[in-house]
């Protein structure tokens, strides 16, 4: 074990090409050596001013100050808060001492983690098969220079890559003022952005950077012990938090431009259709409106102000071409049903026993079959879909919330025909995204109207009602259960999903290939730690129909509520306890140590009054195992949410603060949408549009979120979604221990009230 022995890494880390652990050699033996530890160029180099110098990719010095630079994009998840803390605790800087900048499009920001949850493999092997598929997965990241957001992967991707940049740059600093001082290294030492002296005098960082320019890095550096931490395990004031909390945050939709037009677009309802022609009489006459233009599959409207384009654009009549899926929710749901057959088989990767012969007998024990269904879910966030674009002379100017810079940059580039370097994408702060920022429709839109008004910025900003109808959302799903129990024990569980794949749809857009199974049709489900004698689980892959994408936990959100509805009936049909029957299949240690800190924390077992019950699920998402005990009561007027436990167990908790916080907004919003929330289609449109319609967990119907992090995993994790899977079979698993009704179809409301 090296310095950090939580992280199994040697005490010294080499800097060139950031090669760390396992993953660098497994890439290098399935990649070549030598294109994998190449050294990615810096984007901060091109364009240094005189008297900057750009010591890595992610640390920037000049007379004025210190920039950070924190790549992976800050979605309301507190993404650049916590980069910044992990360069910040190498660097030896306080946060208030310097600049956070997101940087711009560059493969040497690639995410090295995300591409391994496509793979089949569980989080919970470490075979050499399970540690080489994920340095394959780290080295494919590299080579196709994968700048992404997404999968709770910020802190588990970045986490030793930025506290080694830090460390080079301090490195670096104390280097400098070695040359400038004439003192010998060992006798420096850094504090607060300032190499401190043997007599105490302090030399600022920003005034070391003209002699740091002149030093060569150093080829390794050795981290700091986690005994030495400052910021990173300790409780953070997220950057963020007083920008937000006094309303002057700038988000995207914020920016203002001189000389700025505003637009919008309206385009088929009906995703994937087009535009058979329009009439745009009456839009052109109205006031401020200064052009009406064909886009794909639509129309723009360009205004002096937004609101007179919303206005504009409602009264363009526009002939739109039918849908090409089916175009009701019922004719939906039937094709998933039919979806059930060897030919749409996607995958088994979980298939242990011979649950064929045990579900097939007739002998000892009880069966069980049941039938789960969810429905579509829309993204929604606060912020609606929003860019500002200006098309100059060879120069694309971008500025939005993304979590996939540079494929917009390639795909802004295809669509303008200018070269990537030509097209800048300069990333803002977005007020949500829960996967929507994983698409650039919105932004090609843009595109299309700079390209037919070249000069002036356009911000081009989509109406809620836009926003909700060209959503790409969560996945329907079907779930057909099986299960057998013998002498009070589950002993066979056989679990069928069908679903559209969301990699199809998703890198079909992106105009990246779609190879082999899609795990997320039946993530969190085929994965989980449970050691039962007859275990299957299969995808089945949906003909594609509405378009869908990427949603806060993504297959997990939906399977964590099939796996553990049916766990939950098999325990009750045993007459077993729940959480001790979970815990005697439990074979997987951190997954039984949240088990049982969540039977602790919830008092599970102690008596509830009549009418009060208690529901608890697990589910292991994104390598995080996470359990979580919902508290119900039923009333005359229907359900009231009264308490939630979770623990959870990321292997290091590196913001306690922001730890919390990720696993209560992943509670609220698991809770919220079983409870109210689905996507309807008629005539190939979806129905819901607003808010209003499409109704979240009210503040008054939020309960006490009680939370506890371990740290007895062995790799380090992200939280950001791990919180949801859980939150809707607790909930309906607790409705059924209060009232005995057992509820199997989302969202929730449909057979209960909710106080």
């Amino acid at each position: 074990m090296g310095r950090d022995g939580r992280t199994g890494r040697g005490g010294r880390i080499a800097r060139r090409g950031f090669l760390i652990g396992s993953a660098a050699i497994a890439g290098g033996v399935a990649f070549g050596t030598y294109l994998y530890q190449r050294v990615l160029d810096n984007p901060l180099e091109a364009g240094l001013r005189p008297g900057e110098i750009a010591i890595t990719p992610y640390v920037k010095i000049d007379a004025s100050g210190i920039t950070l630079i924190t790549p992976r994009a800050d979605v309301g998840q507190g993404a650049y808060s916590v980069q910044a803390h992990m360069i910040a605790e190498e660097l030896d800087v306080r946060l208030d001492q310097v600049r956070i900048e997101p940087g711009p499009p560059s493969a040497v920001y690639y995410n090295g983690v995300v591409g391994a949850e496509a793979l089949p493999i569980a989080a919970t092997s470490e075979s050499f098969l399970a540690r080489g598929g994920r340095g394959a997965a780290d080295a494919a990241g590299k080579l196709l220079g994968l700048q992404l957001t997404g999968g709770s992967t910020t802190v588990p991707d970045m986490y030793d890559r930025l506290r080694m940049a830090g460390a080079v740059a301090r490195e670096t600093l104390l280097l400098a003022a070695a040359a400038q001082t004439g003192l010998p290294v060992d006798q420096l030492r850094t504090e607060d952005g300032a190499v401190v002296l043997p007599d105490e005098m302090r030399l600022a960082y920003v005034d070391l950077g003209a002699a740091a320019a002149e030093i060569v890095p150093p080829e390794e550096v050795t981290l700091r012990d986690p005994s030495e931490w400052r910021y990173l395990g300790r409780e953070q004031m997220r950057t963020d938090v007083m920008a937000k909390s006094t309303g002057t945050q700038t988000y995207g939709i914020d920016l203002v431009r001189e000389d700025m037009v505003y637009a919008t677009t309206r385009t088929n309802p009906a995703r994937g259709s087009g535009m058979l022609g329009f009439d745009a009489h009456d839009a052109k006459a109205m006031r401020g409106v200064r052009a009406v233009l064909a886009i794909e599959g639509g129309i723009a409207v360009v205004a002096d102000n937004t609101w007179r384009a919303f206005q504009a654009a409602e009264t363009v009549q526009c002939d739109w071409g039918e849908p090409t899926y089916p175009p009701s929710s019922a004719e939906q749901f039937e094709m998933v049903a039919n979806s059930f057959a060897r030919k749409f088989r996607d995958s088994r990767f979980k298939d242990e026993g011979d649950v064929k012969a045990a579900l097939g007998s007739s002998g000892d024990g009880e069966m069980l079959v049941a039938e789960y269904r969810i429905p579509y879910l829309a993204h929604a966030p606060l912020e609606p879909m929003s860019v500002v674009v200006q098309m100059g002379e060879g120069r694309l100017d971008i500025w939005t919330g993304t979590q996939i810079p540079r494929f917009l940059q390639a795909n802004a580039a295809a669509l303008s025909g200018l070269e990537p370097e030509q097209v800048h994408v300069h990333v803002l702060m977005s007020g949500g995204s829960f996967g929507r920022r994983l698409e650039d429709d919105y932004v090609l839109q843009a595109v299309e109207i700079a390209l037919q008004m070249p000069g002036p910025p356009i911000k081009m900003v989509w109406r809620r009602e836009e926003d909700f109808s060209h959503d790409f959302p969560r996945p329907l799903a079907l779930a057909r259960g099986r299960g057998k129990v013998v002498d009070g024990k589950v002993s066979a569980l056989d679990l069928a999903i069908a679903a559209p794949s969301v990699a199809e749809s998703q890198l079909g857009r992106l105009k990246q290939p779609a190879f082999g199974p899609d795990t997320a049709i039946v993530a969190g489900a085929w994965d989980q730690p449970f050691q039962i004698p007859d275990y299957r689980v299969t995808g089945y892959r949906v003909p594609a129909m509405v378009p869908v994408s990427s949603w806060r936990s993504v297959g997990a959100s939906g399977n964590g509520f099939f796996h553990e509805s049916l766990m939950d009936e098999l325990c009750h049909a045993a007459g077993a306890d729940p959480l001790a029957e979970r815990l005697r299949l439990c074979w997987h240690g951190p997954s039984r140590q949240v088990l049982e800190a969540v039977g602790e924390m919830s008092g599970w077992g102690s008596d509830l009054e009549k009418g009060r019950g208690r529901g608890l699920a697990f589910v292991l998402s994104f390598g995080v195992p996470v359990a979580q005990v919902v508290e119900v009561t039923a009333m005359e007027g229907g359900i009231r949410i009264d308490r939630v436990f979770v623990a959870a167990d990321v292997g290091r908790v590196i913001d306690p603060v922001n730890f919390e916080a990720q696993l209560q907004g992943g509670v609220i919003w698991g809770l919220g949408h079983a409870m109210n929330c689905e996507l309807t289609y008629e005539g190939g449109v979806a129905e819901q549009d607003n808010f209003h319609v499409y109704e979240g967990m009210r503040l008054y119907q939020t309960p006490e979120i009680v939370v506890r992090g371990l740290e007895n995993g062995t790799t380090l994790k992200g939280i950001g979604e791990p919180g949801v899977p859980p939150a809707a079979p607790a909930l309906a698993n607790a409705i059924f221990a209060a009232t005995g009704q057992r509820i199997r179809e989302l969202p929730l409301s449909k057979s209960v009230d909710f106080l």
